[in-house]
């Protein structure tokens, strides 16, 4: 892939716990087909970002208890503070992973499942964290400040990150200086963590950035589109909103080449095309993406991308979720016109075996499950709502506590059968749509995987003053997880 095709894995920065001696051995997180990291033993902890709204205390990367046989599940048991304050850590991800897999017989000596990549949205620093030696007690050991980010790449207010086999490939919204585009990738070093350039050699028509993934396999790498920072960075802004603005088209990309093959157009009025799930099937050329509001009728949409028998690229709306209908005077100011709270559909799960699809509706508070065997006619199979703007449910283990927020974030252990959510969506819209308050919470969903459905896990919820009162976003699974790994290998 351009702008890094060398291959030397150094051990990264503070190396020296003694693990050269079992280097040579490939990391046992690193699957080989989606199968293996099925059948791979349990997560027993998550990583959960937290950021704190008011910019006055540093931002943390904490470590909950994932073992239903430790006395600490379902807490907090590692917290790690950032350097500075301000960043609003929100989509986070890991130095490598099954990718590696792609070159086999290059030399991935040292080359493990290792550091976490922090963003910060706001400031534009990423901070570096090492997981080694203990998972619990992760430590930020560098920062990529947001000079050198723009100096090198050209870009600011990274959003989001995968871990390709040659180096870490970043999403971000803004251009260097400003609050203007292009947003674009910037790639890294999986190991030093430079900054190695700008990814794009000819970039086409695409302004607007948001998420980047890829079909691995098949030279190609999709982006989806949000917003410039000033479009995103103070809420939402009606009257762009309104004037169909925000993103609404995906980007097929040649992968190694850096260069825009073609655009698909969504529809305009489909408002921010969001999250993009390819298939874990590393021979499959299909994925779903979600567009969080239709101008139209304030619905959330589900699109399915694939490839035509003619090798170019299409999308089709699969799955339509309407508004609910609420009195205005519970509405937010931003709503009260409309007399309804649209779903936001801003976050999407698909599982590692490409069986169920797991949808966030952060406006109605509902999580739902669909059966998307066949992708082309996705079948709801599952509910469960916590939060929402209209009826803020409850718990079950706390039924007097009413939520802000609703599921956003989400997701799903390697073998599909537990489902994790978070409540912030970016602090700004938060405010914004929950203006009496958001606080933060984690909970987990139990998913049947045989024929469907959804059940709420009772004795595990985490709320405000777990998280120190820091607002929570993304989560990342020990060894892995639904959203952070591409495989080389269907078996």
């Amino acid at each position: 892939m351009n702008s890094s095709g060398h291959h030397h894995h150094s051990t990264g920065p503070g190396d020296g716990d003694g693990t050269d001696a079992t280097s040579a051995a490939t990391d046992p997180t690193f699957y080989r087909s989606p199968a293996e990291a099925i059948a791979a033993p349990r997560e027993t902890l998550a990583y959960v970002v937290a950021f704190d709204r008011t910019a006055q205390r540093p931002d943390a990367l904490t470590v909950v208890d994932l073992d239903p046989d430790s006395d600490s599940y379902g807490t907090v048991v590692g917290w790690e503070d950032m350097p500075g304050t301000g960043d609003e850590l929100h989509h986070f991800g890991w130095n490598a992973c099954s990718s590696a897999f792609l070159h086999e017989g290059h030399d991935m000596t040292g080359l493990s499942r290792r550091y976490l990549l922090l963003p910060g949205l706001r400031s534009s620093n990423v901070h570096i964290a090492d997981t080694h030696p203990d998972p619990r007690s992760p430590k930020v050991v560098k920062t990529i400040t947001a000079e050198e980010l723009a100096e090198k790449a050209g870009y600011s207010r990274p959003h989001t990150l995968h871990c390709g086999p040659d180096g870490v490939y970043l999403s971000c919204l803004g251009t260097a200086s400003g609050d203007g585009g292009p947003g674009g990738i910037a790639v890294l070093d999986h190991s030093t963590f430079d900054v190695l350039g700008k990814w794009e050699t000819d970039r086409g028509p695409q302004h607007l950035a948001y998420d980047a993934w890829w079909h691995l396999m098949h030279n190609t790498l999709v982006t989806s589109e949000w917003g410039t920072p000033a479009m995103v960075e103070h809420g939402i802004v009606g009257e762009q909103l309104l004037n169909q603005e925000y993103g609404h088209a995906l980007h097929f990309w040649d992968l190694a080449a850096g260069k825009h093959l073609q655009r698909v157009e969504l529809g305009p009025e489909h408002q921010m095309a969001l999250e993009l799930r390819p298939a874990h099937d590393p021979e499959a050329t299909w994925g779903l993406v979600d567009a969080v509001i239709s101008t139209e009728d304030l619905s959330a949409s589900i699109f399915h991308w694939h490839r035509t028998e003619a090798g170019d690229w299409t999308a089709e709306k699969v799955i339509s979720i309407p508004a609910e209908p609420l009195a205005a005077e519970k509405l937010p100011e931003f709503l009260r016109p409309f007399g309804a709270v649209p779903p936001l559909v801003t976050d999407i799960s698909l599982s590692v075996d490409d069986r169920w699809l797991y949808v966030s509706c952060w406006g109605t508070g509902e999580l739902k499950q669909y059966d998307v065997s066949d992708p082309a006619h996705p079948k709801e199979t599952g509910s469960v709502r916590l939060g929402g703007i209209g009826d803020r449910a409850a718990h079950p283990s706390a039924p007097d506590t009413w939520l802000g927020g609703g599921p956003q974030m989400v997701e799903t252990s390697r073998d599909g059968t537990r489902v994790y959510v978070t409540n912030s969506l970016y602090g700004a819209w938060d405010d914004q749509l929950y203006p009496h308050g958001i606080g933060a919470w984690m909970a987990k969903i139990d998913a049947d995987t045989d024929t469907g459905g959804l059940s709420i896990d009772e004795d595990f919820f985490l709320d405000q003053e777990d998280f120190r009162g820091l607002r929570v976003h993304q989560i990342r699974l020990q060894g892995g997880d639904a959203s952070s790994d591409s495989y080389c290998y269907r078996a």
